[in-house]
């Protein structure tokens, strides 16, 4: 079984109402033709920091920016009313009423260093909702897709999350931020989860995380400092997979926190979380 394919014509028509499956198919294509760029350069170049972020260990290479250009230009190209909000390259306006949330390379010290998990993450947003979402792991040249309401699905085939009830059996990945003093903070976290649960694995790209609670790699994922373009496609993804997702009470995942497990696990992990995380979300709220 694979999720049914629509034509492109209202992804490119800004007068036709935003169609999530033509979105999605717009979203798939223009992930693999960025993760295609960011591999053949991967195997050809010598990658290089270009400049770093919030921290030295925040790294930015020329491919980050050179994966974002071309992302752009092909959604721009298909829908230019649509506004854009990516990772490298900021917020673009639009007055259509959707938005396309990008993180061009997630997972770029893994990208750096030749590890072969880092993905191409775009979701559309129609109205303030994440309506499609695509995440291309390029390495292994797995996509994983999901629109809402349709299900979730990988390489065409149909995902579910796990139905692991016991946290103490439950794998988790996380992720750290690159601010040192957060960093500590999310190690002391770390410290008080990791002897309640089956083990902890940190991969080293957000969206690839969450994608791999939505097929069941891993059972439940948590992390604090993310962005939207970190979480917009994923978050569908294992929500559509059948995992649940929250952050802060029972706001959504955000950058305070963000929360994605299998429904068995979701109110334990999310409850352990919340029980020693104090620091590092004063850290993070401050």
């Amino acid at each position: 079984m694979t999720e049914p394919r629509k034509p492109l014509e209202n992804a490119g028509n800004p007068a036709a109402a935003p169609d999530p499956a033509a979105l999605l198919v717009l979203a798939e294509e223009v992930a693999r033709e960025a993760g295609e760029l960011l591999l053949s350069r991967r195997r050809t170049d010598v990658v290089t920091v270009a400049h770093t972020k919030s921290s030295p260990t925040d790294v930015v290479t020329a491919m980050d920016t050179a994966a974002e250009r071309l992302i752009r230009e092909r959604l721009l190209a298909a829908r230019p009313d649509d506004a854009i909000l990516g990772e490298e390259g900021g917020s673009a306006a639009g007055d259509s009423g959707v938005r396309w949330i990008v993180d061009p390379l997630d997972g770029t010290v893994n990208y750096l260093y030749g590890l072969p998990v880092w993905g191409v993450s775009i979701a559309a947003e129609v109205d303030g909702t994440v309506v499609a979402g695509a995440v291309a792991c390029p390495p292994t040249g797995e996509m994983w897709t999901a629109r809402r309401g349709g299900g979730a699905f990988l390489d065409g085939t149909p995902i579910r999350a796990n139905p692991v009830t016991d946290l103490g059996q439950a794998l988790v990945g996380t992720g750290f931020w690159y601010a040192a003093d957060l960093r500590a903070r999310q190690a002391e976290l770390l410290r008080e989860i990791l002897p309640r649960v089956r083990d902890i694995r940190r991969i080293g790209s957000a969206a690839v995380d969450l994608c791999g609670v939505a097929c069941g790699r891993l059972d439940g994922f948590y992390e604090t400092g993310l962005h939207p373009w970190d979480l917009a496609a994923g978050v569908l993804v294992a929500e559509e997979a059948g995992a649940r997702s929250g952050g802060i009470d029972a706001a959504p995942a955000d950058r305070r926190l963000a929360v994605a497990a299998a429904p068995g696990v979701f109110e334990d992990l999310h409850s352990l979380i919340m029980a020693y995380a104090g620091d590092v979300l004063a850290w993070v709220d401050g």
